[in-house]
């Protein structure tokens, strides 16, 4: 963890502390991908005295990608999913993201660093019109490097996994209305993300970081 570690993560940590705000919603946004793996019986080749017997395999049937959004306080999600995950998806995802906060001043979004995840991505994908206009729609916070676990969506993704994703899901269809299921019966519950983790918290944890980019921050590790 060096200093641009730290600066990023608690940009983000003082984020989630601030007071809920309908003009400045924070969104916690990621994408993942998902693997469509059918079941395939088999035959096993027949010996004399034996039954017939058969294997379970399982086949390939490419890949998609699913691109979600929670906003922890209000427990209000998006899911949407693509073939890819291209700038042009990462485009449009955020234009159906902005479209769920139609009175909000800015939508601050928590996100990773990824190459995509810019606003060059909606000049590639809509008129430049279009893309300033969708731009000033945001304020963007990037996790720091290896640090997902600072992104609230990982939990929610982790719930995800639990109830369908670890599965093995033959269709890019059947994954849609299975996923998009659960993240409205989810919503509907109200199911939030109470999270805990505060920068003085960081600075007591990892005090052994902060001691290394300036020997003045022991004084945050209590005894």
């Amino acid at each position: 963890m060096d200093s641009q570690f730290l600066a990023r993560m608690e940009q983000i940590l003082a984020l989630y502390a601030l007071p809920y705000s309908e003009q400045y919603p924070v969104v916690c946004f990621d994408e993942r991908p998902c693997f469509l793996i059918g079941d395939h019986v088999a035959g096993l080749e027949m010996k004399a005295g034996q039954v017939a017997r058969q294997h379970y395999a399982y086949e390939k049937n490419g890949s998609c990608a699913l691109l979600m959004a929670i906003e922890p306080r209000t427990a209000k999600r998006l899911a949407l999913i693509f073939d890819q995950r291209t700038k042009r998806e990462y485009a449009l995802f955020m234009k159906a993201l902005a479209g769920k906060y139609p009175q909000a001043e800015k939508i601050r979004v928590v996100q990773d660093s990824l190459n995509t995840h810019s606003i060059s991505s909606f000049y590639e994908t809509f008129s430049a019109e279009e893309a300033f206009s969708l731009s000033q729609r945001f304020e963007f916070y990037y996790t720091p490097k290896s640090a997902s676990w600072l992104n609230m969506i990982e939990i929610e993704f982790a719930a995800l996994s639990k109830q369908c994703l670890s599965r093995r899901i033959a269709t890019k269809e059947e994954l849609t209305r299975e996923v998009l299921t659960i993240v409205k019966e989810r919503e509907e519950r109200a199911i939030k993300i109470d999270w805990q983790f505060s920068i003085e918290s960081a600075r007591n944890k990892l005090n052994r970081h902060y001691r290394e980019v300036n020997a003045e921050n022991a004084q945050y590790q209590k005894t």
